[in-house]
């Protein structure tokens, strides 16, 4: 129930207007072909007995091709005006989905799997636009019909139409919870299971190398194939169920039909009603029918919209309560870093990621970290980020704890990796995700800083030149320096460099790193390197080990006086 009002109520109450209007369109249609079968009876009875004048046939001609045609028009509003509320509600939905895994983007490969978040962006919230056409709007729909179709029964013969109220309960109350008790660990399983099989082929896709160079491709495919058997039998269950119950349904329908028909007859016999509407009363329980059916359906699928519901649940409870309620922070040109005795330790692990680490970083202060993969260099760099705050100690940015800028400190720090993401549109439009607001002179000046004017200039579409998908109409230099723009035209403080230069021969290297440099003068910059290219600029030079800092100085005062940087420098200047 609480998840009903905190991801359905809410959305009900704000498009109540769409959603009415949708429920009025609804019970409309199917009263439309209600009427058109009561008058087709009718008509057809009516003429069999051969009237006098076709005059006496005229009202029910009218009737049948005005009923015929409100079915088509009130169903085609029914559907586009249904679809439109639930197409804005989903997109508000994906929005807020968005909005719980954008904070924990540092962090989203340690706390979900990727088949878990394909499930909730694939399935789960595509899912829940059933919720409303598949269940809300039939249920009220069907309501609304049983209501009235009682109602006016009772006019003609009230005894009657209380029969025919347990008779139709059968359909909208009985079947439905019957359904609904029948299936509720079925469909949960189903969907786990589903779940399972995401995360299981995601997995896969992205160690399909790995799967064929150990030669037990064979072993996954046939591990795969019987959980996706153990799934396909629980869906043929599910399916069996839903074709049963609809034979039942329908077999029950058929008595129901048969009833009235007798009712009707009957009544015509005493005098009840005239004989020509023996007809229209049996044939008007077709579609009447029809529009109860169908809530069986509706009901059942409750415990499946729970699974996913409870599924993107579990991402919302990452996201830190208190946040919303957090100041803004007073944004600066400067950025004085300030690190006292930090230590990190991840839940899975026993020992220390960082211990004890304190650093001071000056406004424009250029350091370069070195050290071996583990050394703590990205565990560093997420808790300047604010991805986590410290197990102890404190960072201050400024003066205030990373975390407290939320998504505040991208206007503090700009990121440069090894692989930026580069969309598939123009250069300038990936460019100008640095500052939305950039004119046309700016985007030529960081460009030209970044030395790459000349280049695009040249192209027949200058800055309008499509990057393609994932940038590869350019090389890896020159997505790099586009990359680099779109930081320059951000104008942070602070720059992180995670490895910039990766996968580069060594001439487009010096080249990029020499540009990185002289356009990022002015700015605070934490590089990341296991190279040694360049590392003569930076003001301090830190290597870590096992979280701690091992050695630190300048380039000269580490050549002169560390053995160990020595030694790593000569063997990088032998690499080249």
């Amino acid at each position: 129930m609480n998840l009903f009002q905190t991801y359905i109520a809410p959305y009900v109450k704000k498009y109540k207007k769409l959603i009415t209007v949708t429920i009025i369109l609804g019970v409309l249609s199917v009263l439309s072909a209600a009427m058109l079968t009561f008058t087709s009876g009718y008509l057809i009875s009516r003429a069999s007995e051969m009237p006098a004048t076709i005059l006496l046939l005229y009202i029910p001609i009218v009737g049948v091709r005005t009923f015929g045609l409100s079915r088509a028009v009130t169903r085609y509003l029914e559907r586009l005006a249904g679809h439109n509320a639930v197409l804005k509600i989903l997109s508000e939905m994906r929005v807020k989905l968005y909005g719980m895994l954008e904070p924990q983007a540092l962090m989203i490969r340690s706390r979900f799997q990727t088949g878990d978040l394909l499930g909730a962006l694939a399935d789960d919230i595509e899912h829940l636009q059933d919720v409303y056409i598949r269940t809300i709007f039939p249920t009220v729909i069907g309501l609304c019909l049983f209501i009235y179709a009682i109602t006016m029964l009772a006019i003609f013969d009230w005894l009657f139409a209380i029969w025919m109220a347990l008779c139709l309960s059968i359909i909208v109350f009985v079947y439905p919870a019957l359904s609904l008790y029948i299936l509720k660990k079925r469909q949960r399983d189903a969907k786990q299971k589903r779940g399972h099989l995401y995360r299981t082929l995601t997995d896969a896709v992205f160690g399909i190398s790995d799967w064929m160079i150990s030669g037990k491709k064979e072993r996954f495919i046939a591990e795969f194939m019987k959980e996706s058997r153990a799934s396909h039998k629980i869906e043929k269950k599910l399916a069996y169920w839903s074709q049963s119950r609809q034979l039942q349904l329908q077999m029950i329908s058929g008595l129901i039909l048969l009833m009235v028909g007798i009712w009707a007859g009957t009544a015509a016999q005493q005098g009840e009603i005239l004989p020509a509407y023996i007809a229209a009363f049996t044939l008007v329980t077709l579609p009447i029918l029809e529009g109860l059916i169908p809530l069986s359906h509706a009901i059942e699928r409750i415990p499946a919209y729970q699974e996913s519901l409870q599924r993107i649940e579990s991402i919302q409870q990452f996201v830190p309560e208190e946040e919303a309620s957090k100041g803004i922070v007073q944004m600066s040109e400067k950025a004085d870093i300030l690190i006292e005795n930090v230590s990190y330790r991840y839940e899975s692990e026993q020992e220390d990621a960082l211990h004890q680490l304190s650093l001071s970083i000056p406004s424009r202060q250029k350091i370069a970290l070195l050290g071996k993969s583990g050394a703590g260099k990205s565990t560093l760099l997420q808790l300047l980020q604010g991805a986590f705050p410290p197990t102890t100690g404190e960072i201050f940015i400024n003066g205030q704890a990373p975390i407290e800028y939320r998504e505040q400190i991208y206007d503090m720090m700009g990121v440069l990796n090894q692989k930026p993401y580069l969309f598939a549109t123009t250069v300038e439009n990936n460019i100008r995700l640095g500052n939305q607001q950039a004119s046309k002179e700016e985007i030529e000046y960081v460009i030209k800083q970044v030395k790459l004017d000349q280049y695009i200039h040249s192209l027949p579409n200058g800055l309008e030149t499509q990057m393609e998908e994932t940038g590869q109409r350019f090389s890896g230099g020159e997505r790099q320096r586009i990359a680099l723009a779109r930081i320059l035209l951000k104008d942070t403080p602070i720059v992180i460099l995670d490895e910039p230069t990766v996968g580069l021969d060594p001439e487009t290297e010096y080249e990029l790193i020499d540009t990185i440099l002289t356009s990022l003068q002015d700015k605070t910059i934490i590089w990341i390197t296991h190279h040694l290219i360049g590392i003569e600029r930076m003001d301090k030079i830190l290597f870590l080990d096992q979280g701690q800092i091992a050695m630190q100085g300048t380039h000269e005062q580490l050549m002169s006086a560390n053995q160990r940087y020595q030694q790593l420098y000569k063997l990088d200047r032998g690499a080249d």
